[in-house]
């Protein structure tokens, strides 16, 4: 009967098309290691200040490009570090450097398989790691291979929404075996905001990052515990104008700072950097470091 065949639609019929709307969807999250949970503004608040004068130089020697960095001490001393990178079918070489006192840098990776990567970081010390992605997971784990003291790993997890959680452990051996140090912490990012915090050692760490427009973003990180409801803290911002990248920050110590980054010319930037503690201007320190 027509009763019958409406019963029959109605009860066929996704609810989805019955209420005009979507089905529920996941939203896409973006994977992230744990150890840069936090460094949206940690990256404002640090990056391009120095008090330090550098020039960094690459050159292509071949189908490689070699890097050579150049630092002046206080008292007009050079010193450069050499270092370069290549690869060979699946095995790379991210990092290998020479440095002044005779000592040296290697990193190196290879992926024997979708979504697993092994490291190794050799130099003063020796670590072997692994690093392993599926879907939105991005675990780590980390040996000292050199002394067998230590063992890290960190696990990190993007449960949508724009937010991450995850943590990390660190195990010590040998005498003074047990756990050395741990951390947990999340993220949420929407829209112009991004939101971090992790704890670690009885203290929280609070990461805030504001982009008001293309052109200016506002940062903060602060610490707080128990017993100091507000510790260190710093607040500062990034700008773009006509005469460069302009940033400047404050801390709670009273350490104001500045820096400029342009580029000059093609493949040619220029960093200049300043710092005072509070109008004691004795204390000024300056930077500059020079790209090419």
């Amino acid at each position: 009967s027509c009763v019958q065949q409406r019963i029959y639609i109605l009860l066929t019929t996704p609810l989805c098309n019955l209420t005009n709307t979507r089905p529920y969807t996941h939203q896409t999250v973006n994977m992230v290691k744990y150890a840069d949970i936090a460094k949206a503004p940690t990256d404002l608040l640090s990056d391009d200040y120095t008090s330090k004068v550098t020039l960094k130089c690459k050159k292509l020697a071949g189908d490689k490009t070699v890097t050579i960095e150049t630092e002046r001490a206080s008292s007009g001393a050079l010193s450069s570090k050499v270092g370069t990178k290549f690869s060979i079918g699946g095995f790379a070489v991210d990092k290998i450097q020479l440095k002044p006192k005779g000592d040296y840098a290697l990193e190196t990776s290879t992926s024997p398989m979708s979504g697993l990567k092994l490291t190794f970081k050799g130099g003063s010390g020796a670590d072997v790691g692994v690093e392993y992605t599926t879907g939105s997971v991005f675990a780590t784990g980390v040996l000292d291979a050199k002394d067998m003291s230590k063992i890290s790993t960190s696990l990190c997890m993007g449960v949508g929404y724009g937010a991450n959680v995850g943590g990390s452990l660190a195990y010590s051996t040998g005498k003074s075996a047990g756990i050395s140090s741990y951390s947990v912490g999340g993220n949420y990012s929407s829209g112009p905001l991004f939101a971090s915090l992790t704890t670690s050692k009885g203290q929280a760490n609070l990461g805030l990052l504001y982009s008001v427009n293309s052109g200016l973003s506002l940062a903060s990180t602060s610490v707080h515990s128990a017993d100091s409801p507000l510790g260190d803290f710093t607040v500062g911002c990034a700008y773009k104008a006509s005469i460069g990248d302009v940033k400047a920050k404050i801390g709670s110590d009273g350490v104001v700072s500045a820096c400029v980054s342009k580029d000059v010319a093609p493949k040619v930037s220029v960093t200049v950097s300043g710092s005072v503690a509070g109008t004691d201007f004795s204390t000024f320190k300056y930077g500059l470091g020079v790209t090419m």
